[in-house]
This record gives C-alpha cells, sequence and structure tokens, in this order.
C-alpha cells in the first residue's frame, strides 16, 4: 500500500512537471500531426532518463489519458512486464499516432506477445489498430522473415492498399517496400505493385530524405546495399 500510494503521489509530481514544459508552439505543431500535446520531445526524454525504468509509475500515467504523460510511461515502463490482453487493451486505447507508435516499437516489438498480437491485429476491423499487426509484419519482414508467406501479403496489399484508411495504407506501404528491398526474388513484383497503385508518389518529401513511395524506397535502399 505504501509503495502504491508513493507512485500515486509521483503522478502528480510528473503531471505537474509536464505541465511546467508545455509549449504552445510545439502543441500548435504536433496538432498537425494528430498529436494533442505540448511537450518537446527531447525534453520528455530527459524526464525519462531522471526516473528510469518504473513499471508501476508508468501504469498509473497510462491511466491518465494524458498524451505527453502516456509518452512518458511508454519510455519508463518494462515493456515484457505487460500482459497480451494489457497491450491489447493500451493499443485500442492509443489513438494519438505519436502514442500508437511508441507503444508498437518501444513496448509491444519487445514482448514475448508480439506474434500472437501480430497475427490478431492485422486481421481487426479497425483500421488503426490493423496497422498496427501490419507494422510489425513489416518487422518480420526484415528481422525474421521465416514461416511468413510474402506472396500473400503482396497480394493482400495489391488488393486493399489503395483504398486503405491512412495508417494502415502507411504500415502496408512500409510493408511493401521492406519486402522490396529484403527479398530480390519478390522485389519486381513489389516494384510492380507500387508502380501500379502509385500509394505516396506524391508525398511532399524533404531534400536528401528518401520518398516513401515504394519504388523510389526500394530503388535507394537497394543502392545503397550494393554500394556498402
Amino acid at each position: 500500500m505504501a509503495g502504491t500510494a508513493l507512485n500515486e503521489a509521483m503522478v502528480g509530481d510528473v503531471m505537474a512537471e509536464l505541465a511546467t514544459l508545455e509549449d504552445t508552439r510545439v502543441r500548435e505543431a504536433n496538432g498537425k500531426r494528430g498529436d494533442d500535446h505540448g511537450v518537446n520531445l527531447g525534453r520528455l526524454r530527459a524526464v525519462a532518463k531522471r526516473l528510469k525504468s518504473q513499471h508501476e509509475l508508468a501504469r498509473l500515467l497510462w491511466e491518465t489519458d494524458d498524451t505527453a504523460a502516456r509518452l512518458l510511461a511508454l519510455l519508463i515502463c518494462r515493456p515484457k512486464a505487460f500482459g497480451r490482453d494489457e497491450l491489447d487493451t493500451m493499443l485500442r486505447q492509443a489513438r494519438a499516432p505519436k502514442v500508437h507508435d511508441w507503444l508498437v516499437n518501444y513496448v509491444v516489438k519487445k514482448s514475448p506477445h508480439a506474434e500472437e498480437l501480430r497475427l490478431a491485429w492485422s486481421a481487426d476491423p479497425d483500421p488503426v489498430v490493423a496497422s498496427a499487426g501490419w507494422a510489425l509484419t513489416a518487422e518480420r519482414v526484415v528481422k525474421t522473415p521465416e514461416g511468413l508467406d510474402l506472396t500473400r501479403l503482396l497480394d493482400v496489399i495489391e488488393t486493399e492498399m489503395k483504398d486503405a484508411p491512412d495508417r494502415l495504407q502507411w504500415a502496408m506501404n512500409t510493408c511493401l517496400a521492406q519486402i522490396g528491398i529484403e527479398h530480390p526474388e519478390h522485389r519486381a513484383r513489389a516494384l510492380g505493385i507500387g508502380e501500379r497503385l502509385e500509394v505516396l508518389k506524391d508525398y511532399p518529401t524533404p531534400p536528401g530524405c528518401t520518398s516513401p513511395f515504394a519504388p523510389a524506397w526500394i530503388g535507394e535502399m537497394v543502392r545503397r546495399k550494393v554500394e556498402g
């Protein structure tokens, strides 16, 4: 009980500190991307570095439903300490894009439940949930492709990506590009799908950055591999 009371008191202190870090310009910039917080991420990471790993505090911060607090929670939690159902619930609660991305990349990918969740989420009717499944699939395409049916994945991408909602479309496009980059035997088909569907072809890309348009992305990354 004493530990619980201490953590609850710390939540108040942390929330007060986050309030002092609020920047209206940061909030405005984040708002354009769908994120409702105004804390510079560098400053947020500095807070996390000071707090270090505190899983129960992370759980309490998540429960506040505050976006900055949830991002901080994802930085100080212990990914392997979450249960499968707990991660599923958290993903469905994570509607802010940055919270969704950090949850998948910083927590779920390190979880022993990642593969089970990948399979469940990929087939979920909620496109935001499904996008997490496709993000995990793209990770497997690169790191542990054994057992994946890449031909079937390309079939689904070819059929569904063009009309998919934005976040799901982005995740499917990432998977398409990674198949083309990492698996030469499927590269011609991946390039062809990208060329025909033209998904993200006109996406604004800053100078010096690689376009997310799959044919351009594949071509650039393969060139780098060849040049070493």
